[in-house]
């Protein structure tokens, strides 16, 4: 079955209009879900929209509500918030080209993948693309998506565009209130030589199939053993871990990493090159009587 497109409408440019299709680039991992049981009995708890004095009501008379002052709301259905008008929700207008290293990771929120709606849409969209590609810079605009209005970024990717939405300035937290107490000192330069060895180690190309959610798999694991009957054994405490470990622990660390088995040795500096000393002035010839 083809997946459905997350929204459907165009990209502006001036006066070209691309009709395309966005689909998400991501979906959701295994998880494992729980419910909530009644212990005594074994059934599991359900909820129900109640109104305090009439009970139980049925979902067609729910609306969405705005509180205005306490126990005061403004009452809107489906109609009247579709009724907004808002033009980013059939079409995305590129506003502003910026270079990709202006905009900080922590502004990037959620992928999705952009495609020519069809064949006629197909010439503009490459002509975008590669010119984006040319440039090398992103595109800026903004789109209506899930109940609200998105910034978002455009970039080549493969034959089609990685579309990006973006948070606003105001959801980003500032890094300032939780770095200022870190010193702003230098290390010591024999533990950043054995820092960066380590790292070099561990150095590799990214992969992201080598990683799983172990989480999910030891939860699997716990219900399989617990439905057979098995005893389930709990640790209770342990150890906390050591905090505040000195300077001579660090580098005893650090230096114990490096020793491991395949474990590159650091770089030595090469010692600065002793300066020649002049040579000797050679002593004129006696001149034979």
């Amino acid at each position: 079955m083809a997946a459905r497109p997350y929204w459907k409408g165009q990209i502006r440019l001036a006066l070209v209009s691309i009709p395309v299709e966005i689909y998400s680039a991501t979906r959701s991992g295994a998880t494992i879900a729980f419910n909530q049981i009644h212990e005594p009995t074994g059934k599991r708890i359900k909820y129900e929209k109640v109104v305090p004095g009439v009970g139980p009501v049925d979902p067609d008379e729910i609306v969405k509500g705005y509180q205005v002052s306490k126990g005061s709301y403004v009452l809107l259905d489906d109609e009247e918030l579709e009724a907004v008008k808002l033009e980013s929700k059939k079409t995305l207008e590129l506003t502003q080209f910026v270079d990709s290293n202006e905009i900080d990771p922590l502004y990037y929120e959620r992928p999705y993948y952009v495609v020519p709606a069809d064949d006629l849409a197909e010439e503009a969209f490459v002509v975008l693309r590669e010119a984006l590609r040319d440039t090398k810079k992103v595109a800026i605009g903004q789109l209506t998506l899930r109940g609200r209005e998105y910034i978002v970024s455009l970039k080549p990717c493969g034959r089609g565009i990685l579309l990006e939405t973006l948070r606003y300035s105001d959801e980003v937290v500032k890094a300032q209130g939780y770095f200022r107490d870190i010193p702003d000192s230098k290390p010591d330069p024999e533990m950043l030589d054995l820092a960066e060895a380590l790292i070099d180690k561990k150095t590799a190309k990214f992969d992201p199939s080598k990683f799983h959610d172990r989480y999910v798999d030891a939860l699997r694991e716990l219900i399989e053993r617990k439905s057979k009957g098995k005893r389930i054994e709990t640790e209770e405490g342990g150890e906390a871990p050591r905090r505040g470990s000195n300077v001579v622990d660090l580098m005893a660390a650090l230096k114990k990493s490096i020793e491991r088995p395949g474990a590159k040795e650091p770089a030595k500096k090469a010692p600065a090159a002793k300066k020649a000393a002049p040579a000797k002035k050679a002593a004129p010839a006696r001149k034979r009587a």
